[in-house]
């Protein structure tokens, strides 16, 4: 018997987003929306002197799935490069694809029931995919 997609830690997290609202000054902004279902995820992000994430907020428009993926990416984004962050974005992308082993981004196990289910991969992807792209964008203009 397989793991129900939706379950009591994948409802847990979308109910508890950390850094849930947007910066009021960000370096860098990137939204990413799931043309599937309609999910949005718009994250703001400053970058300190080494080009860390010093700061984050999300706005999250998503199913439950893209809920849960930004409160994991949220809560572990602070410290991170962009090069770490295109990593992460990577392997999630392929161990949904089935095409690479489980990303090393603490909780993202929480989703192998989601594997079959490959409309919600991008729903999942949604949050990785926009920091990526913020952290780069702030990091360029930091240079």
């Amino acid at each position: 018997m397989s793991a129900p997609l939706y379950n009591a830690e994948i409802l847990r997290l979308a109910a508890s987003i950390p850094h849930h609202e947007r910066l009021p000054e960000p370096m860098a902004t990137a939204e990413r929306r799931s043309p599937i279902c309609g999910s949005r995820v718009t994250i703001d992000v400053s970058v300190d002197d080494a080009g860390r994430v010093s700061e984050v907020g999300l706005l999250v428009r998503a199913c439950a799935l893209g809920q849960a993926s930004s409160s994991l990416l949220a809560a572990n984004i602070l410290g991170r490069t962009p090069a770490e962050l295109a990593v992460a974005r990577d392997a999630v992308t392929a161990w949904l694809a089935r095409e690479g082993d489980a990303p090393e981004w603490p909780g993202m196990d929480i989703f192998t029931p989601a594997l079959d289910y490959t409309a919600r991969h991008p729903s999942i992807r949604l949050a990785f995919e926009a920091a990526t792209e913020a952290a780069e964008t702030a990091a360029k203009a930091k240079v």
